[in-house]
């Protein structure tokens, strides 16, 4: 019996005593492997959301402080959200929220400086408030973050 093997349709010609040829013509195409993406934890894409809230209105907040100290009386007051700094504490306002946005974005596509800097930062929190004394529910919170966050460090990349 011989057989042969060819891309096309599969066809078979010849006896069923082993006189006839197989020709197959149509294989599946190559399996490769993907790399998988793991999926976004509940308590990150929260982390995100309210970080990027914050960034909003630190952002929002610089924004309008210098667009009342440059052109006055285009922001009515009851809309500066702080009204005790100078321009160039605006302008740093303005920063930190447009970098907030950024590393609120990275979290959510789930990029590993992103975790880490936020992990600094929690940890950095945690020890102001551990080295002055300031043991409280706020600090507590931080450290389960700061546990979690550690926790699913194998869905970056």
């Amino acid at each position: 019996m011989s057989t042969s093997v060819s891309h096309g349709n599969a066809s078979a010609s010849g006896s069923s005593a082993g006189g006839g040829s197989v020709e197959v013509s149509h294989l599946p195409p190559r399996w490769e492997p993907t790399p998988v993406r793991p999926l976004l934890p509940v308590g990150v894409a929260i982390l995100a959301v309210l970080i990027a809230l914050v960034g909003v209105v630190v952002l929002v907040s610089g924004a309008l402080y210098l667009l009342d100290t440059f052109i006055p009386g285009i922001v009515p007051p009851e809309l500066l959200i702080l009204s005790a700094i100078d321009p160039i504490g605006a302008a740093i306002l303005l920063v930190f929220g447009a970098v907030l946005l950024g590393v609120a974005t990275a979290l959510w596509h789930q990029e590993r400086w992103a975790l880490w800097t936020t992990v600094v930062v929690v940890f950095g929190v945690m020890a102001y408030l551990f080295f002055t004394f300031s043991i409280t529910i706020l600090f507590l919170v931080l450290v389960g973050l700061f546990i979690y966050l550690l926790a699913v460090r194998r869905h970056f990349y």
